[in-house]
This record gives structure tokens, sequence and C-alpha cells, in this order.
């Protein structure tokens, strides 16, 4: 699957990750990390989980996970610009979106829209009837984001580590 559009002036390539885009997958979702928690984490720990151990824990993970999980890539001019990364859940019933992250300086551009669309229609593939993912309760720019698309809350919650902080997450349902 390849798909590309043109928005605001720019063309974007959705495409598969390939091996040699993870180093790049990890150091975007360490930017966009620090970028989108940096009012709710202390900026120490982001210099503690930098980008060479995020895209540690990408080549690590995909190693294990390339043939139960799917994870797409955005490009602008040949440079990463964002990614998702979904696949099954521990929820019965559900696939589940476990990431979706935009270079910082493309919130906002419709990229993520993108990126959300064609997430949606890859975790129909995983036969479930609805799909799930969990947003920091904190984040009220993430959860406007998955409202507009179309994603609700459920009422589930967990407390889970973010860089070894305990954060309060919500449980957000999409029907598939």
């Amino acid at each position: 699957m390849v798909a590309g559009w043109f928005a605001g002036g720019m063309t974007v390539l959705l495409r598969p990750v390939e091996d040699a885009d993870l180093i790049a997958v990890g150091a975007l979702h360490h930017r966009s990390r620090a970028a989108a928690y940096a009012d709710l984490l202390p900026p120490e720990t982001f210099a503690a989980r930098g980008p060479e151990a995020l895209s540690a824990w990408w080549v690590e993970r995909w190693k294990w996970e390339r043939e139960t999980h799917r994870m797409t890539v955005a490009e602008v001019g040949g440079e990463l610009a964002g990614f998702t990364y979904v696949g099954p859940s521990e929820t019965e019933g559900a696939a589940e979106l476990y990431a979706i992250h935009l270079e910082p300086h493309r919130v906002g551009s419709g990229i993520g829209r993108q990126l959300m669309i064609n997430a949606l229609g890859q975790l129909a593939g995983f036969g479930a009837e609805r799909a799930v993912l969990w947003v920091l309760a904190d984040n009220p720019v993430a959860r406007r984001f998955y409202e507009r698309g179309g994603w609700t809350p459920d009422g589930a919650t967990r407390v889970a580590p973010v860089n070894d902080h305990p954060m309060r997450q919500l449980r957000y349902s999409h029907p598939l």
C-alpha cells in the first residue's frame, strides 16, 4: 500500500515502514513526545530517553512484531513527517492504534488526519469489531484530535508509565 496526496502545498506519501526507516522513526517519536508532553513531564525525562534510545527500541520491537503489526510512515519531500503503528490488542474484540506521531512542525497540517484514516483501514483488516487507543488524560490536544476523528472515550482508564512517570490514560474506541 502506497498512497499519496497533495495538501497545503505539499505532496504527502504514505507507505509501509522499511527497516532503514526505524532510526528516523525513533528520532521523530522522541521529538513528537517531547513536544506533546512538554507541559506534562519534566524536561530531563526526555534527555534520559533520547532519540537513540527510542530508535533502538523501535528496531528491536519491529523485529518481534513485524508479522503481526503494521507501521505506516508519512513522507514529505522524501523526509519522514509522521508514522502510525497498529496491531492486535489485549482488549477483547479490538485491534489497537498504538502510536500516531508527527514532526511537531507538521501538527495541524492534515498529515495526522490522513495517517489516522489510513490506520483505521488497517485496523479493520484485523477482523475486530472496534479499534481502541490509549491517550493521556491530561493531553487535551490529542484528545480533541481523536474525538474529531470519531473516537470516543469508552470509560476504561489506566495508569501507565511514560518516561518512568505514572500517567493517567483514557481508552478511546472507534467502531470498525
